[in-house]
C-alpha cells in the first residue's frame, strides 16, 4: 500500500493536532487521569471536558463522513457499526479499563510519554504491544462469534 504525499502530510498534521490536544488538556499527565478515576475522593472533571469537546468536534465530523460514504479526499469510508456487544468487546474493554485505572495511561498519552522518555509509558507501550499480538493471535486460535451478548 502507497500513500501520496498530500495523505502522509494530512495524517501527520491530524496526529499534531491529537497530541497537541493530549498535551494542552493534561491527559498525558497519569495523574491528572487517576484524579478523573477517583470518583470517591478527589475527583477531578477535567477528563470528562476533555471527552467532551472531543465529541463535540468529532461527531459533526463523523455525520458528514456518514452521510457522504467518503471522506473529504472522496475515498471511500466505512464506519464501524456500533453493534454487536460481545464478550471479546466486553473482555477488551474491561482488560482496558484496569490497565487505565491502574496506571493512568492509555495509548494516545501512553505513546507521547514514551517518545518523551518516560521509563513508564515505555513499559505500558511494551505491553500494549504484547497486549495486541497476544490478541491477535488468540482471535486465529480461538473460535469468536460475534453477537454472543443480548442487553438486558
Amino acid at each position: 500500500m502507497t500513500f501520496s504525499p498530500r495523505v502522509l502530510t494530512n495524517a501527520l498534521l491530524a496526529g499534531l493536532l491529537f497530541g497537541s490536544g493530549l498535551v494542552v488538556s493534561g491527559m498525558t499527565d497519569p495523574q491528572n487521569v487517576l484524579a478523573f478515576l477517583d470518583v470517591a475522593g478527589d475527583w477531578q472533571p477535567g477528563l470528562a471536558i476533555v471527552m467532551g469537546t472531543a465529541i463535540a468536534v468529532a461527531a459533526p465530523a463523523f455525520a458528514i463522513v456518514r452521510r457522504r460514504g467518503a471522506a473529504l479526499n472522496d475515498a471511500p469510508v466505512t464506519l464501524a457499526n456500533r453493534a454487536p456487544v460481545d464478550r471479546a468487546l466486553l473482555a477488551g474493554a474491561a482488560i482496558f479499563g484496569i490497565g487505565w485505572g491502574m496506571v493512568g495511561i492509555c495509548p494516545g498519552p501512553g505513546l507521547i510519554l514514551a517518545a518523551s522518555g518516560n521509563a513508564g509509558a515505555m513499559v505500558f507501550v511494551g505491553a500494549l504491544i504484547a497486549g495486541s499480538a497476544l490478541a491477535a493471535f488468540l482471535q486465529q486460535r480461538l473460535p469468536i462469534t460475534t453477537g454472543d451478548y443480548k442487553s438486558p
